[in-house]
């Protein structure tokens, strides 16, 4: 079962349970990939990696979103965008550690070639598609960077 059945499917569970906030982040969720199916033609179904990407992008906005109303003093509302990315963590793959991290990109700037910094735009477009959902853009760019140097 792909990625974007198993949400279609936990949502009809999250209303059966009257889980109001499962319910809600599982149905924006479906919201922004009904989205990115109408942006281009003939599209059925997203495959699972763009779909990780989406709930990845949604999780980083309440992420950021929830430490903003902590500045604000708004600790409701922020526990309340927390809940929703608990909810989205549940659908993205384990994060990698940072020695997973740095032995991924090592093998990367291996099978590249890569020497020098130069390269690192070439590394960053394998890097950036391999290891989507499961460590952050800047994470990775800060590890190309030290590992050409």
């Amino acid at each position: 079962m792909s990625l974007e059945q198993t949400i279609s499917r936990g949502i009809m569970e999250a209303m059966k349970a009257r889980d109001a906030v499962r319910t809600t982040t599982l149905r924006n969720i479906k919201k922004y990939l009904i989205e990115a199916k109408t942006a281009g033609p003939g599209i059925d179904e997203l495959p699972d990696e763009e779909v990780v990407k989406i709930i990845s992008k949604l999780a980083k906005q309440g992420e950021e979103s929830a430490a903003i109303y902590r500045e604000q003093g708004r600790e409701d509302l922020a526990a309340e965008e927390l809940a929703q990315v608990a909810v989205m963590r549940e659908f993205l793959p384990r994060p990698l550690t940072d020695e997973e991290l740095v032995d991924a990109l090592r093998s990367i700037v291996a099978e590249c070639g890569a020497a020098s910094a130069r390269d690192m735009g070439r590394v960053m477009g394998i890097a950036s598609k391999r290891l989507a959902g499961r460590a952050d853009g800047r994470r990775i760019a800060e590890e190309v960077k030290r590992l050409l140097a």
